[in-house]
């Protein structure tokens, strides 16, 4: 049976949630930025974020080291509302921390799967391992764009690839995706997953009871040891 690692931290509302995980980071890509004169933060779409995203945009950082990407990206245009990266240039990417550097993941590409090649390229320039990456979690245990059921699954989720990113269409979900690999995202200094609601909670309790990662993708970040993992967790 494996032994989940992570560290399940709990907070009483969303708000003390986002001020201490936004002095967390700050802290993580400060100290990058000290000891290696650079940092980098790569973070994840959906409604859970944008509170963060507000808070990190107004802290005090050394912000033109830093470079920004995203973990995952729907492949329709960085205008549209569905577009991680309009989400993380609305939010996150002003103030003080409109001085970062931001790689996305959406090239002119017709499909997800044809830009995998120059999205590799793009995330090349990203400092890494990650100093900070952040993780969103789905109801069904989905972490990034690694969806169960999907053709490029167990591709995407090999441990023994050297793909940085795939092309990869879920089964229930719009829009193809374009998704850091399980290894890209292992990659990484530390690992936050930002988490909200009961419902969450519940999938969460689920993904550390025994069962196969691939029924619960996010089993594949809290089962691993070699990079350490914090929860926040609000209501």
């Amino acid at each position: 049976m494996i032994q989940y690692q992570a560290d399940f931290l709990v907070f009483d509302n969303a708000v003390v949630l986002v001020t201490e995980l936004a002095a967390r980071i700050r802290d993580v890509l400060s100290d990058s930025i000290h000891k290696q004169g650079r940092a980098s933060l790569a973070v994840s779409g959906g409604a859970t974020p944008v509170p963060l995203f507000e808070a990190l945009s107004h802290i005090d950082l050394e912000w033109t080291r830093v470079v920004v990407t995203l973990v995952d990206e729907r492949w329709v245009e960085i205008t549209e509302r569905d577009s991680n990266e309009n989400l993380v240039r609305t939010y996150l990417l002003k103030d003080k921390a409109a001085q970062a550097r931001f790689i996305g993941l959406k090239t002119s590409a017709t499909t997800a799967e044809a830009g995998e090649n120059a999205c590799s390229q793009r995330l090349l320039e990203v400092p890494m391992p990650f100093d900070v990456l952040i993780l969103g979690m789905g109801s069904d245990g989905h972490t990034a764009s690694l969806f169960p059921g999907a053709k490029q699954f167990s591709a995407a989720v090999d441990a023994n690839s050297d793909r940085i990113c795939m092309g990869i269409k879920p089964l229930s979900a719009p829009h193809e995706r374009m998704t850091l690999t399980l290894p890209a995202i292992l990659n990484s200094s530390r690992i936050f997953i930002h988490i909200r609601g009961e419902e969450k909670r519940s999938a969460y309790a689920k993904a550390i009871s025994n069962g196969p990662p691939d029924e619960m993708p996010i089993r594949f970040i809290l089962g691993q040891t070699g990079v350490p993992v914090s929860v926040y967790w609000a209501p």
